[in-house]
C-alpha cells in the first residue's frame, strides 16, 4: 500500500482528492496538510510514496515547501495540483524546476473534481510519481555546459557528422520532462544541421509558457509551433498540449500540421503520430530520442517509421530517468542503438546530426 500526503487548504478539496485516490487499492491517504508549514512537519517526521501538493495556500505556499525541500536535500515524490492559467502554468513549471516531478491541471471548483476524465489522470499521473524514482537536485545549465557544447561542435566541424543527408530530430518526454528537456534543449548549438520536433506530454496552456522558458535559456530557437509553419534548422518546435503534431510535405517544404484524433497511449499530444508522420517527409534519417515518462508512447510510432526510413534511436538510460517507462520500451523493442544518461543526449545529438 502506496501511502499519499495531500496538501491543500481547502476541507472539500482535501475530501474530494481523498475520495479519488482511495479508489485505488493501492493508494491510501495516511495524511492531510493545510499548509506547507504542517506539510513541512508531517514530512520531516513520517515517510511518504508522495505527496499531492496545491500551490496557493496560507503561511506556506506549495512553491515554498518546495523551496524548503530543496534547501534541505529533503528528496519526496510530489504531484503539484495546478490550475490551468497562463500565471498559473508559469508557476507549475517553477515548481517542476525546483523538484516537483508531475502535475495535474485541478478545476477552480472541487465537485469539478469528480469527472471520470479527471479521476482517471488523477490516478494515472499519481501513479507514475509514486513509482518515479525520488527527485535529484540537480544544477541547472552552466557556463561550463556551453563550453562542452562549443568542443562537441569544434570536433563535429573537423570529423563531421556521424552520417550524411538531411536529418530531422524527433523528441519524446512525458513525467519529468519539462526538467529534463532543461538538460537537451540548451546544450544544443544554434547552428545544429538538423530541425527539431518535441512532444511533452502537456495538457492545453501549459506548453507555451515551457516553449519560452526553454527559449530562454538555449542558442537554439524554441516555440510552440503553430499550424502550417515550416520546420527549419536552428529552431526547436514543441507540440500544442491537447493536439497531436504532425509532419507533412507541403509544396515541396516539410510543414506542421495539427491533428485532433483521440488520445493515443492516454495521452494528447503523442509521439507516435509524431513520429508515423516522419515516414512520407523528405529527410534521409529520423533521429529519434526518447526521454523519460510513463508507458510506452513512441514505441508503436518508432516501430512503424523504422519499418519505412532509415532510424538512429537515442533512448535515455534508467539511472537518469524520473521514470524509465517509455525509454524502457523503446529498448525492450530492440529499437534502440544508443542508450545513454541525460547529460549525455545533446552530445550524441550533435554527433549525429553535425552542424552547418
Amino acid at each position: 500500500m502506496k501511502k499519499i500526503l495531500i496538501v491543500d487548504d481547502s476541507a472539500l478539496m482535501r475530501r474530494v482528492l481523498c475520495d479519488i485516490i482511495e479508489q485505488d487499492k493501492n493508494l491510501k491517504v495516511v495524511d492531510k496538510a493545510t499548509n506547507g508549514l504542517e506539510a513541512l512537519e508531517f514530512i520531516k517526521k513520517n515517510s511518504y510514496d508522495a505527496v499531492v501538493l496545491d500551490v496557493n495556500m496560507p503561511k506556506m505556499n506549495g512553491l515554498e515547501l518546495l523551496k524548503e525541500l530543496r534547501k534541505e536535500k529533503i528528496a519526496v515524490r510530489i504531484m503539484m495540483a495546478s490550475t490551468d492559467t497562463r500565471e498559473g502554468a508559469q508557476t507549475t513549471l517553477d515548481a517542476l524546476e525546483l523538484g516537483a516531478l508531475d502535475f495535474v491541471h485541478k478545476p477552480d471548483r472541487a465537485l469539478d473534481c469528480r469527472g471520470e476524465e479527471f479521476t482517471k489522470n488523477f490516478l494515472r499521473t499519481l501513479n507514475a510519481v509514486v513509482n518515479s524514482n525520488p527527485p535529484v537536485f540537480t544544477k541547472v545549465f552552466s557556463r561550463e555546459d556551453s563550453q562542452n557544447t562549443k568542443k562537441i561542435v569544434e570536433l563535429v566541424k573537423k570529423k563531421g557528422a556521424a552520417v550524411s543527408g538531411k536529418q530531422i530530430v524527433a523528441i519524446a518526454s512525458s513525467t519529468g520532462g519539462p526538467k529534463s528537456l532543461q538538460s537537451v534543449i540548451p546544450r544544443l548549438p544554434e547552428n545544429l544541421d538538423a530541425p527539431v520536433v518535441l512532444v511533452q506530454h502537456m495538457p492545453m496552456g501549459f506548453t507555451k509558457s515551457m516553449a519560452e522558458r526553454l527559449d530562454s535559456l538555449s542558442s537554439m530557437h524554441v516555440k510552440e509551433a503553430e499550424e502550417g509553419e515550416e520546420v527549419r534548422k536552428g529552431w526547436v518546435y514543441i507540440a500544442q498540449g491537447g493536439k497531436h503534431l504532425n509532419v507533412v510535405e507541403k509544396q515541396g517544404k516539410s510543414v506542421i500540421q495539427y491533428s485532433d484524433e483521440p488520445s493515443r497511449e492516454g495521452v494528447k499530444p503523442c509521439a507516435n503520430y509524431m513520429y508515423e508522420s516522419l515516414i512520407k517527409s523528405k529527410y534521409d534519417e529520423v533521429v529519434c530520442v526518447v526521454l523519460t515518462g510513463m508507458g510506452s508512447d513512441g514505441t508503436e510510432g518508432i516501430t512503424n517509421l523504422k519499418s519505412k526510413k532509415k532510424v538512429h534511436v537515442i533512448s535515455q538510460d534508467e539511472q537518469s530517468c524520473v521514470v524509465y517507462g517509455m525509454p524502457r520500451s523503446v529498448k525492450r523493442a530492440g529499437l534502440s542503438d544508443q542508450v545513454v544518461a541525460l547529460d549525455q543526449v545533446a552530445q550524441e545529438i550533435i554527433l549525429r546530426v553535425g552542424v552547418n
